[in-house]
């Protein structure tokens, strides 16, 4: 008996030794292994979360601050009274009507051209070469934009001279600042910025999915119709409502082609921040551009709600 009890001590170690060997096999990770990744990941992410605490969040708190308190630091409503009156109303109408409409038409005219593009190879150079060019004109705006359809199409641009000389039509002079001269300058940003984000989902639709439908006596109209057009649906009403959000804060654009008036919510801050003749314009700015976050972040969560709707089937 007293030669089995020091075997039976020098056996009981290892027993006990078992499962941490086991779990080491298993590849566990030790207790502190997840907090010193969840620091690793957080000290990854910190150059983000401070830049969008600098440039996004300080000055939203900013603006509601300066929508509700005078430089002096006295609560006022003046600047929601002039928010809320007919002129302001007016503008920002005309704002919305032009973003929605210009979201809409550029959304149907990049998704045939991303679907056009779709049909190439993937590598193929023109689509390449394509793709590169589109995402230049995406971002083309502004003062260069301005300049180049005043040189086209205005009083004395090398098309309105070409069509007042070839066939005697004359293009209106205030064409270019005007809502529907707004219209045509906006989409060709609009567009290729739809190519851009709408390529992707049309480049998720597989062949495979038409060779069924044909193989099951659908036709085109059944594809695009129960097939196609379901998946592709919140892509396509995300992007426009992305298409909406950048018409509706574009300003740069509409300000070097109107001068004389203030059509858009963006020209009119402007205006009231340069007022000199009314005193008290710096809240309704304010008030303004308040506005203008609180529409804006409504569309994009409603855009991200559907992106993510899109991407269970585009990650597959």
């Amino acid at each position: 008996m007293t030669a089995t009890a020091p075997l039976a001590a020098a056996t009981e170690p290892v027993g006990a030794a078992a499962p941490a060997v086991a779990s080491s096999a298993l590849g566990r990770r030790p207790w502190g292994a997840p907090r010193a990744a969840s620091r690793t990941s957080l000290i990854g992410v910190a150059p983000f979360l401070v830049y969008t605490g600098v440039f996004l969040l300080l000055p939203t708190l900013l603006v509601v601050v300066g929508a509700f308190f005078t430089r002096q630091g006295v609560f006022t409503t003046s600047g929601f009274e002039r928010l809320f009156s007919p002129a302001s109303i007016t503008i920002f109408w005309t704002s919305t009507w032009l973003s929605v409409v210009t979201a809409v038409l550029g959304a149907i005219i990049g998704a045939v051209v991303a679907y056009a593009l779709s049909t190439s190879p993937a590598n193929s150079i023109g689509r390449r070469v394509f793709t590169a060019f589109n995402s230049v004109l995406a971002q083309f705006g502004g003062v260069m934009l301005a300049f180049a359809f005043v040189a086209t199409i205005g009083t004395n641009g090398m098309l309105t001279r070409f069509l007042q000389g070839a066939a005697g039509f004359q293009v209106d002079s205030g064409f270019l600042s005007s809502v529907p001269g707004l219209v045509a300058v906006y989409l060709y940003f609009q567009v290729p910025l739809m190519v851009s984000v709408f390529l992707p989902a049309v480049d998720g639709i597989r062949k495979e999915w038409r060779d069924a439908t044909v193989m099951l006596g659908g036709s085109s109209f059944v594809y695009w119709f129960r097939v196609a057009g379901p998946l592709l649906a919140p892509s396509f009403l995300g992007s426009v409502l992305l298409l909406f959000a950048n018409s509706f804060s574009a300003f740069a654009t509409a300000a070097a082609l109107i001068s004389q008036q203030t059509i858009i919510v963006p020209m009119e801050i402007e205006a009231a921040l340069r007022n000199e003749n009314t005193a008290g314009l710096e809240s309704y700015a304010q008030a303004l551009a308040l506005g203008m976050i609180v529409v804006v972040a409504i569309v994009m969560s409603l855009y991200a709600l559907l992106q993510k709707r899109s991407s269970r089937w585009l990650s597959r």
